[in-house]
């Protein structure tokens, strides 16, 4: 069964803290978008997908209570107002990753179209909302298993040893149910190529400093039972050079109109370990991902993380033999004084790029070296 980071029932929303993993599974309950924000920003929650899902049905449970109390106004532009404002306050929380701000467009829209009906009341505009965030939900794991199985396919097809039709592939950071509404775009690519018979082994990468690879990658390939192998960042060089990894796959925060890609720090540097190596190096994400509004990866606004997040780690006390779940502690790993550049995020060149999986298909580069991602809106989903 796969892991569930989000539960969800109409004015009901919990959410498993990540913070604790991989020792201990609790559930947060959110009550509303200042909770949301809250989670977000701390990182109780976390992944592109995720938090646009989180931020969006958190409003939702907001309205729902505002309703059921009497609290909400019977005038549908003042509720699509307050949405609005809510949503903008939402968005302020992660500011790199494009899902969240892409959810708040497209909810707008939702609301000041209700709105805009003659007579249109607080309630039905409430209502309307609601509906879409609850979609975006369900949509959002469809198109991770559209991911997933488009992905798989793309791999086995042109990096699968020819004798075997098997393959062994990297990932970083956390890209399954824990970053996503459930199943996951990179890691839901792995599971496709497990569920499928052709994954020999996943190798994870420990992904510092916040260690979603070691905590929460490791968690759901472990709770999967698939064979898998947990390496620390700066041992990817060593493994790509014995030849054992087909492909390494990543997820992506923003991915931008010429195909470069703003991805958990240290992307960068697997992806030019993989061009030196001739490995492919593939980007899966939703379309919701793709900002078609800014060229070029240098225009991506790069969140900073706290210092202390690199100078500090925290987890239960061990004493040589087993794990003390009841002590939690925090240790420094480093020297007093010192200075602490941490960014969330770096950006992958397109160039460095070999594919995008999406829920509708990879994008590849044409002849000429150059993604053409508006194709991928054809249906005009955008």
């Amino acid at each position: 069964m796969v892991l569930q980071a989000i539960q969800y029932q109409r004015g009901d929303l919990k959410i498993l803290d990540q913070l604790k993993l991989p020792h201990a599974e609790q559930f947060d309950e959110i009550k509303n978008s200042q909770d949301a924000w809250h989670a977000i920003k701390e990182m109780r929650t976390r992944g592109a997908p995720a938090i646009a899902i989180v931020a969006a049905l958190a409003l939702a449970v907001e309205l729902q209570s505002l309703a059921s109390n009497s609290k909400l106004s019977q005038v549908g532009d003042e509720v699509s107002v307050f949405i609005s404002e809510k949503l903008d306050y939402l968005v302020t929380s992660r500011p790199t990753a494009v899902n969240l701000a892409d959810a708040a467009r497209k909810l707008k829209k939702v609301v000041q179209s209700a709105a805009s009906r003659p007579g249109a009341s607080g309630n039905e505009v409430q209502v309307a909302y609601v509906k879409a965030a609850e979609q975006m939900l369900i949509d959002d794991v469809a198109d991770n298993e559209a991911i997933g199985k488009h992905g798989a396919e793309w791999i086995i097809k042109k990096a699968a040893s020819e004798a075997t039709g098997q393959v062994s592939v990297l990932t970083h950071c956390n890209t399954g149910s824990l970053a996503t509404a459930g199943y996951g775009t990179a890691l839901g690519v792995v599971r496709s190529l497990h569920t499928n018979g052709s994954l020999t082994q996943a190798f994870c990468t420990e992904t510092r400093p916040y260690n979603q690879g070691s905590r929460l990658t490791a968690f759901e390939l472990v709770h999967d039972k698939i064979s898998s192998t947990l390496i620390t960042d700066s041992m990817a060089a060593a493994l790509l050079s014995q030849s054992r990894i087909a492909a390494i796959v990543v997820g992506a925060d923003r991915v931008v109109a010429n195909g470069d890609t703003a991805n958990k720090i240290g992307t960068y540097g697997l992806a030019v370990l993989a061009r030196h190596h001739g490995v492919k190096f593939l980007v899966a994400a939703p379309r919701t991902t793709i900002d078609l509004d800014t060229h070029k990866g240098s225009d991506i606004i790069i969140e900073e993380r706290p210092g202390k997040e690199v100078k500090l780690i925290k987890g239960p006390r061990h004493d040589g033999v087993s794990l003390d779940l009841g002590q939690v502690e925090t240790v420094s790993i480093a020297a007093e004084g010192i200075n602490v550049w941490n960014p969330a995020f770096d950006v992958t060149p397109a160039e460095l790029i070999d594919g995008i999986i999406t829920e509708v298909g990879v994008a590849e580069k044409d002849s000429q070296g150059k993604f053409d991602l508006a194709k991928l809106f054809e249906d005009g989903l955008r």
